[in-house]
């Protein structure tokens, strides 16, 4: 099976995926994780996304995450995206991708939280400046004495209030239209993020198909 899970910043989506590929014992593509990864060498991935908030173009996205897949999932199977595609474009290019290694997307998840909820999440997220371990000090706080790794816990520039809003306004007018795609295509489900984390794991596994015991 081949999942999408997408949903709005601080929805959630990366706690869930996790979830979801573990017990699902599927491939997991992070795809915010991927390309800050990339920015650590590549100064203009690092300068576009990590300093002005912005989301790099269609077609080099997916030249990129096409790469990285060709070499971790060959075949094209039992992969969860996270957070990729965001646009109909990307998805077309990922639908045609999937289509050459005769495979298709199963099911799209997306995770609806509203924008207060998600400003509000985001500029209490916290990244280790060692290890890149993200806490949370609403929803998943660091230890009393800081990250195990003794790294320093900092806020990133992409998380201030007023860069989340503008990554917001990005998500809105790109993905909106996937989401539409997706619908009409009878594979996407609006899943409840707003709610605690096993519910909304437990909803997403029925939505799946997959019984929450089947697994352990």
């Amino acid at each position: 099976m081949n999942i999408i899970i997408l949903g709005p910043q601080g929805s959630g989506k990366g706690t869930q995926a996790k979830l979801l590929a573990k017990k699902l014992d599927l491939l997991l593509f992070e795809t915010g994780k991927f390309l800050r990864e990339l920015a650590k060498t590549d100064k203009s991935i690092d300068e576009r996304i990590n300093k002005r908030g912005e989301l790099l173009p269609d077609e080099e996205v997916f030249s990129l995450v096409s790469n990285h897949l060709n070499e971790k999932a060959p075949t094209a199977k039992n992969i969860l995206l996270d957070g990729y595609p965001r646009s109909v474009k990307q998805y077309e290019l990922l639908e045609d991708w999937l289509k050459q290694k005769d495979a298709k997307i199963d099911k799209a998840i997306l995770l609806e939280i509203s924008e207060k909820e998600s400003i509000r999440r985001l500029s209490a997220r916290r990244t280790c400046n060692k290890c890149g371990q993200i806490y949370n000090l609403i929803t998943n706080l660091p230890p009393a004495d800081g990250c195990p790794c003794g790294g320093s816990l900092t806020q990133r520039e992409d998380d201030m209030p007023e860069s989340i809003k503008k990554r917001l306004a990005a998500y809105n007018k790109v993905t909106k239209p996937l989401v539409k795609r997706l619908e009409s295509q009878g594979i996407l489900e609006k899943v409840d993020g707003e709610r605690p984390i096993e519910t909304i794991f437990k909803d997403i596994l029925s939505r799946t198909g997959e019984n929450i015991n089947a697994k352990k």
